[in-house]
């Protein structure tokens, strides 16, 4: 009987020692100590809910949605448990699992305005889930909108405000009005005046939308045709490393010819490491574009020679999260098995 009023006892101090951690923003360090004190007592719900809620502030949805569930499991009157996981259910999108959470909190807490406003935010967020499925095309119709870009077509404008078609069409008048006044009634030059027009006019046509270059004053780095290089991740990053912007055009070919290549792959990639080979796994980098530079100056570019494995979050928080992901599809379109 004493050793489990000590270990209730501990329990409430380790409680309070990880309250402080999260107020102090030190969430792992809480969650330790919440586990901790789960240990000495494990049938306290409030315990549970605040350890879910520590992984609410660090976008554990799913170790969150664990946790409340086990503090309703342990007291089903407690609507934090219901709070919580209705919480962690938004951080996840699923708002219908989210809507039955808050329904309960706001039975259990009707006067609770937090719990009314999550519950509306549910109830409109559902409703537009209901009325997209409703006006959503099958799934045999459906198209990705990558399927209808073309990179190739993404370049400088025209230089003059009338379109190429319209000066070529006026220009077609003239050799007819000419052909007219100096043959009369040649049929036949009048003819041919009108196919070299509608030559002139379909050649127009396809140059404009076929053969555009990017701007002529863009000193970024160019991909050279369909094949990314080395030269030119190296350009790439080099103009990342200094702020500067690479063409939408490259930008798009680069994610574009990535899909291809991710499409292509199964989901569970094996990888094999001969002997006297490596290979390099990276953890978070989190939209951090200096620390990627930083890895690479240290253990080298990747290649089939130097392959990489980089988990988890590579784009988020971090403000040059578009730098680090398209230097990370540059080198995987450059080596698309990225095998040893």
């Amino acid at each position: 009987m004493e050793t489990e009023k000590s270990n209730l006892s501990k329990a409430e101090e380790l409680k309070l020692l990880a309250n402080e951690a999260f107020n102090a923003r030190k969430y792992s360090q809480a969650i330790d100590l919440y586990t901790q004190a789960i240990e000495l007592n494990s049938g306290n719900a409030v315990y549970y809910s605040n350890r879910a809620f520590a992984h609410l502030r660090l976008e554990e949805y799913g170790s969150a949605i664990q946790d409340a569930t086990k503090a309703i499991e342990v007291d089903p009157k407690y609507s934090k448990g219901y709070y919580r996981r209705g919480a962690a259910h938004i951080g996840l999108g699923k708002f219908k699992e989210a809507l039955k959470d808050f329904q309960q909190v706001k039975k259990m807490s009707p006067n609770d305005p937090d719990a009314t406003k999550k519950l509306k935010e549910c109830e409109k967020a559902v409703m537009k889930l209901k009325f997209e499925e409703a006006i959503a095309a099958p799934e045999s119709e459906r198209r990705s909108i990558a399927e209808s870009i073309d990179f190739r077509t993404i370049g400088k404008g025209r230089d003059s405000s009338v379109p190429t078609e319209v000066a070529i069409a006026a220009v077609t008048v003239a050799v007819m009005a000419a052909a007219v006044m100096l043959f009369r009634t040649s049929k036949t030059t009048i003819v041919v005046a009108i196919v070299v027009g509608l030559l002139l006019l379909l050649g127009a046509y396809w140059w404009s939308g076929h053969n555009t270059d990017v701007e002529p004053q863009y000193s970024g780095a160019r991909i050279e045709g369909d094949v990314v290089t080395l030269d030119f991740a190296k350009k790439m990053m080099e103009d990342f490393k200094n702020q500067k912007f690479l063409h939408k055009r490259y930008a798009f070919q680069i994610v574009l010819q990535t899909r291809e290549v991710l499409q292509s792959l199964p989901s569970l990639v094996d990888i094999h490491v001969p002997n006297g080979k490596h290979f390099t796994v990276c953890g978070d980098v989190h939209g951090q574009y200096y620390d990627l530079l930083n890895i690479f100056e240290l253990n080298g570019l990747p290649s089939e020679e130097n392959p990489y494995l980089f988990n988890g979050d590579f784009v988020d928080r971090g403000s040059f999260s578009l730098e680090v992901i398209l230097t990370l599809f540059a080198f995987k379109c450059m080596s698309p098995s990225g095998k040893p």
